[in-house]
């Protein structure tokens, strides 16, 4: 009897140690947030080259039942001028794009119209907002949007991989090459903060435009600051945190 009652009090002993192992191990290991793990949103300031903000962005992801769903939308102005630009779409759980709006206001210039995939027949139809003039085109099996192409990038940086150049869909469809240029450390509110730098280039018929986007090093791969070169001077997105 004793020797059972021994046995039980050891095996009882190594239970509680281990059960006291994984719950420090869980405590140490805090939960993956924000895209691929959970939905995320997040919002950015959108600056002049002077530092004057003129407006806010806000990006998001949420998880559906056939993969997720990401909109970008941005509100800002320029001396009177309103850009008021909103994109949404659907991608399956490979990021295979599935639809694209974009609904976009630049000064007294207006535009809507929506793609659809149809990744059976590998068709992308591209239908603006009036109904008319619809038009289909061939394009890979599988094509990411531009605002999918984003979480496409971060999911692969995320992996240690830089996504092949590749044609994407932004409406008509454009060339996206992407080339890390190595760490680079960057003001984020009140912290200096260590990023992966990346080179995008995009490239349509009639645009050719290079900017840089740099990615937070937690899992998620967090884009924290998105600079773009215009004649005007270096505008940018900040995320705000």
């Amino acid at each position: 009897m004793i020797r059972v009652i021994l046995r039980l009090a050891i095996l009882y002993s190594f239970v509680a140690v281990v059960q006291t192992g994984l719950a420090q191990t869980s405590a140490a290991k805090p939960a993956l947030t924000g895209f691929p793990f959970t939905n995320e949103g997040l919002t950015y300031t959108v600056n002049w080259p002077s530092g004057l903000t003129l407006g806010e962005a806000h990006l998001s992801a949420t998880g559906v039942a056939t993969g997720w769903r990401f909109e970008l939308s941005l509100d800002a102005g320029i001396s009177g001028f309103e850009v008021k630009d909103s994109y949404r779409s659907t991608a399956n759980a490979d990021l295979c794009s599935e639809s694209f709006v974009k609904d976009t206001t630049h000064g007294s210039r207006k535009s809507k119209e929506t793609v659809t995939i149809d990744k059976a027949t590998a068709t992308a139809t591209r239908t603006p907002a009036n109904g008319l003039g619809s038009s289909k085109i061939t394009v890979p099996d599988c094509i990411h949007d531009a605002l999918t192409f984003l979480f496409y990038a971060r999911r692969e940086l995320g992996q240690g991989r830089v996504p092949a150049a590749q044609e994407i869909i932004f409406g008509a469809t454009y060339n996206a090459a992407l080339q890390y240029a190595g760490a680079e450390t960057i003001q984020v509110g009140d912290k200096r903060v260590l990023t992966d730098k990346v080179v995008c280039h995009i490239k349509g018929a009639a645009s050719d435009i290079q900017f840089d986007a740099y990615f937070d090093r937690d899992a998620a791969r967090t884009p924290l600051s998105i600079r773009v070169p215009l004649p005007l001077g270096k505008f940018s997105l900040e995320i705000v945190r």
